[in-house]
C-alpha cells in the first residue's frame, strides 16, 4: 500500500471519529428533549388528546345552522350509518361556512377525523375550557354533503397527523 493511500485512510478515519464525537455531544447535551410533550408544557396549558380515533369511538352532536329544515337529522343519520356515536341534534344560529367543529382538548383527534368528512373545509372551534370528548358539528350554509370514504381517506392522508391547537400541548400517548 502506498504512503498516499495510508495517509488518505488516516485522514478519513480521523474525520469519521470527529463526526462521531460531535453527534454524541449533540445528543447528550440536547436541551429540547421535552419540547412538544406534556413534560415540556407550560403551567396551566391543557393537554390535547391527539389520538386519531375509530369512527365508532367518536361522539358528536349535529346542529343545523342553515335555512334547510331537518338538515341536522339527515346528516346525523348519515354519521350514524358511518358508525359515529350521535348524541344529539338541534338548531344553531346561521353560519356562513361549510361547517364549524367545536371541541375541547379531549376531542382534538376526533375533530381531526371529522375535518376529513368536510374535506378540511370546516372551521375549527377549539375551546381549551371544554372538558368532554364530544365534538359539535355545526352545519353551515355552504354545506353540500359529507365526503365519501375514498375522499375521507385521501383527505386524512393530505392533512397529516393531528396537531395540538395553539395554547395546548400534546398529551402523552396511552399505553
Amino acid at each position: 500500500m502506498s504512503f498516499a493511500r495510508v495517509r488518505a485512510l488516516v485522514v478519513v478515519g480521523l474525520l469519521a471519529i470527529i463526526a462521531l464525537v460531535f453527534v454524541v455531544v449533540a445528543v447528550v447535551r440536547d436541551s429540547q428533549g421535552n419540547v412538544g410533550t406534556a413534560a415540556g408544557c407550560p403551567e396551566g396549558w391543557p393537554l390535547a388528546d391527539l389520538t386519531l380515533r375509530e369512527r365508532k369511538d367518536v361522539k358528536i352532536n349535529v346542529f343545523n345552522a342553515t335555512d334547510q329544515p331537518g338538515l341536522a337529522h339527515t346528516v346525523a343519520d348519515e354519521f350514524s350509518n358511518r358508525q359515529f356515536q350521535v348524541k344529539k341534534t338541534g338548531n344553531e344560529k346561521k353560519v356562513d361556512s361549510v361547517a364549524v367543529l367545536r371541541y375541547g382538548p379531549k376531542g382534538v383527534g376526533s375533530a381531526h377525523l371529522l375535518q376529513a368528512y368536510f374535506l378540511n373545509n370546516a372551521v375549527p372551534g377549539y375551546d381549551p375550557k371544554r372538558t368532554d370528548d364530544t365534538v359539535d358539528v355545526v352545519l353551515g350554509n355552504r354545506f353540500q354533503q359529507l365526503a365519501t370514504t375514498t375522499e375521507v381517506n385521501q383527505s386524512l392522508g393530505d392533512s397529516g397527523p393531528p396537531e395540538a391547537p395553539k395554547g395546548s400541548c400534546p398529551s402523552p400517548p396511552a399505553k
